[in-house]
């Protein structure tokens, strides 16, 4: 990576320390070495950070995995002060999980924040998860590739490499900048719309889930469309639920096809909800979402033809549920009107998402499932 020419960057805004900027009476999850795993998930059996009640909305910090790792030198201050970045511009809980904890041997690269228990879930259940907020808690972050693992693996343009992106603009408009050569004066310039790559619930195994390849439990399914105002509805796997966080991404585009987003640190805000067995019923798909006029289903599979059929499938499964369609007229439905896209093909296990407009059905089932997620969508 190439450090930028000349001084330190000009930041467009502070970053946000642990602790600072909370509102009295916050239920807050710092992500300070004691409350984060490197690499690995939560299982079941693990001690929570904190319970909640169904209904609380939680703070929950993040921190970015890049800036961390070993081929980066496992020292934030360093690896940032090479980039122009100020010493009390570096995140001081992303110093403090590097010197106090280790990713085990063949861990995944992300920093997970949590768990969190929601005080009676239970397997069947749907832990429900409303993206309030997320707030940018530093004005830059990285895009990477490495490990012979994006889309042109293998070509002239595979390695390890990557590259620092320095944040601008105003709080109405953030873009990430990055130039477009080594050492060219010409930038790109993009938009952001922050998300959480990573949101799950605990796996009900004995061993901890690698931290890269999504499944049922949610996890790193890298949906870019899970901004603010979106909810994930997750089949909850373990009593408690066992809530957790990381991976935050500044922006993404679908694919992530060189390997990693932009890659930066969020406070969420999120909002854990409830919906009992007995109203999920034979529902049977695995995670899906619900925002900004749409229903998301998703399908998850190491192949990426299987995980668009999966995809589809759920698709006629929800059609069913939330607007009473027969599965066949729901299928050409889906044909006809519904884009089906890639989430990312970079994870071990390929996402698909699909993204159903509920303005196109006048019809809804009168069940407090659906009501429930089609008022989340809207």
């Amino acid at each position: 990576m190439t450090a930028m020419a000349g001084d330190q960057i000009a930041a467009a805004f502070p970053v946000l320390q642990q602790g600072v900027g909370l509102a009295p009476g916050t239920t807050y999850v710092p992500a300070d070495p004691a409350r984060v795993l490197w690499g690995r998930l939560p299982r079941r059996g693990d001690i929570p950070v904190t319970t909640v009640a169904p209904g609380t909305s939680v703070v929950i910090d993040t921190i970015s995995h890049e800036g961390l790792l070993e081929d980066q030198g496992s020292d934030p201050v360093g690896y940032f002060g090479g980039h122009g970045v100020a010493r009390d511009q570096v995140l001081e809980d992303a110093v403090e999980v590097v010197s106090r904890r280790r990713r085990d041997t063949g861990a995944g690269p992300h920093v997970v924040t949590g768990p969190i228990a929601v005080d009676g879930a239970r397997p069947g259940d749907l832990l429900a998860v409303r993206v309030e907020h997320l707030a940018l808690r530093a004005p830059y972050g990285v895009i990477s590739t490495r490990h012979g693992r994006g889309m042109l693996a293998g070509t002239a343009h595979d390695g390890s490499y990557g590259q620092f992106c320095a944040v601008t603009g105003t709080a109405d408009a953030w873009f990430g900048t990055m130039p477009i050569a080594p050492d060219s004066p010409h930038l790109a310039r993009f938009p952001l719309a922050p998300f959480l790559g990573i949101m799950g619930v605990a796996t009900d195994t004995e061993d901890r889930a690698h931290s890269v390849p999504p499944g049922a439990h949610g996890g790193n399914i890298d949906i870019k469309l899970l901004t603010p105002g979106a909810t994930l509805f997750l089949p909850v796997q373990v009593p408690d639920a066992l809530f957790y966080v990381g991976d935050p991404h500044f922006a993404q585009g679908d694919g992530e096809v060189a390997l990693t987003a932009l890659e930066a640190p969020l406070r969420a805000t999120v909002r854990l909800d409830l919906i009992p067995a007995e109203q999920v019923a034979d529902l049977g798909v695995g995670p899906f979402a619900a925002g900004h006029g749409l229903v998301i289903p998703t399908g998850l599979d190491p192949d990426l033809d299987t995980a668009l059929s999966l995809c589809v499938g759920h698709a006629v499964d929800l059609l069913g549920t939330l607007f009473e369609t027969d599965p066949r007229r729901a299928y050409l439905y889906l044909s006809a009107a519904t884009d089906f896209t890639v989430s990312q093909a970079v994870d071990l296990t390929r996402g698909v998402h699909g993204k159903i407009r509920i303005a196109d059905f006048a019809h809804t089932a009168r069940t407090e499932l659906a009501r429930y997620v089609l008022e989340r969508a809207r």
